[in-house]
């Protein structure tokens, strides 16, 4: 049972009582993410998510990392580009801990100038780290160019110049105005009972002053470019190609979803099964779709040598337009609905991924699409409809990152016409 309340300030609580479970999952979550951040601040949303771990007014760090290692907890957080999450594991006795802790948290970080200072260098090597890794890279630098001076195609860390200019007083401005009741959801999933988790959450969040920060400065614009980038240490090719998709709430979402599904999104998809076990062309291809508020994107990523760069792009836009020209196969059809529903149930078996669900359905849509819902919409989905939805993607034009040890070979734009 799925049970939603609002307390008076305005923050949204959900709870979904899981009996046959021991553990219950708990996370504190923020409707803002690095897209709400001004420019000069960028990465300041993912450092208030570093620094809230580093002390509060009755706990320093370690006494923090103590007591959820006592009642073998598990805690993370992170910051995505449109919200972030505090979110904590325990057993169902250790409930009221897990709220204190996160309570503590959110609501009295230090900002303690010398853990400020410590905790740059721990972001810089994590700005290193993503240098280290291509195909995360790659994908970056295609985001950077596809929605060029907008806040979604910034990455999410900041910048060393950014993050080193943050100060005390900018991180507790910007915490003071974001961390506010409307802007927060309290997720909550597993062998617990509203009413008792709602009173341990009034407990700490209760007496948060109303109000919240409101917009996100309205929806991106694609642009079709190609960026290239030599890395001579490195010894494959990472190539990525981007094409507008659709936001969370289109009424074409399902349709996308299996596109996705049957272009790259699994082992027996069209660009695993034709560049990389037919033609040996690259380790790993694959492709995804990323969807926020207001826009979306679907990216096609492979690992390959330079010299098969130019026939990994010519087989990938051939697959968009066999998408675009016929029609789906029924049995690809069905194959394709029916990993896509084993995917979403299995991913719904443990508490932690069911708070993180309710969270998310609550940012994205107000309301729970109950799992009914969410098949149903799959099954609706006809091959014409993906047909139609792969010629309005395709149609929009393409962009293409390529990062590796390029040497003397420069992107063709007439391989990206669809």
């Amino acid at each position: 049972m799925i049970l939603k309340e609002i307390l008076p300030n305005g923050l949204t609580l959900l709870t979904e009582s899981m009996p046959h479970v021991r553990s219950v999952a708990i996370g504190v979550w923020l409707k803002r993410g690095s897209r709400h951040e001004a420019s000069a601040q960028t990465g300041i949303s993912h450092f208030i998510e570093h620094m809230v771990f580093k002390g509060t007014k009755t706990r320093p760090a370690e006494v923090i990392a103590a007591q959820v290692d006592s009642i073998g907890g598990h805690m993370d957080a992170f910051t995505a580009k449109e919200y972030a999450a505090f979110h904590l594991k325990v057993l169902d006795e250790h409930l009221p801990l897990a709220v204190d802790i996160l309570g503590d948290i959110v609501l009295n970080p230090l900002f303690d100038p010398t853990e400020m200072a410590k905790e740059k260098k721990v972001i810089f090597e994590e700005i290193n780290m993503v240098e280290d890794t291509p195909d995360d890279l790659v994908i970056e630098n295609l985001t950077e160019a596809f929605w060029p001076d907008h806040p979604l195609g910034r990455p999410i860390l900041g910048t060393k110049r950014s993050v080193g200019g943050f100060r005390r007083a900018e991180l507790a401005s910007f915490f003071k105005r974001v961390y506010r009741p409307s802007n927060i959801v309290v997720a909550a999933a597993g062998h617990l009972q509203h009413d008792a988790a709602a009173a341990l959450v009034k407990r700490y969040f209760a007496g948060l002053p109303s109000g919240g920060a409101k917009g996100n400065g309205g929806p991106p614009h694609p642009a079709s470019k190609i960026v290239s980038r030599s890395k001579k240490e490195l010894e494959q090719v990472h190539v990525c190609l981007g094409a507008p998709s659709f936001p969370q709430g289109h009424a074409d979402r399902y349709g996308g979803y299996i596109l996705n599904t049957v272009l790259g999104g699994s082992m027996s998809s069209r660009l695993f099964q034709n560049i990389r076990e037919k033609r040996a062309l690259a380790y790993s291809i694959s492709s995804g779709v990323t969807a926020y508020s207001d826009a979306g994107i679907l990216t096609v990523y492979a690992g390959t040598s330079v010299d098969s760069i130019d026939e990994v792009v010519r087989l990938t836009v051939e697959e968009f337009r066999r998408l675009i020209g016929e029609p789906l196969p029924a049995e690809e059809l069905r194959r394709a609905k029916d990993h896509l529903k084993g995917s979403l149930m299995l991913s719904l078996e443990n508490t932690g991924s069911r708070m993180s669900h309710l969270a998310r359905q609550e940012i994205y849509f107000g309301r729970q699409i109950d799992l009914d819902e969410t098949l149903a919409g799959i099954e609706q989905v006809e091959a014409a409809d993906v047909q139609r939805i792969a010629n309005e993607i395709f149609a929009g034009g393409l962009s293409m990152s390529v990062l590796g040890n390029l040497g003397r070979y420069r992107p063709r734009p007439r391989l990206l016409r669809v």
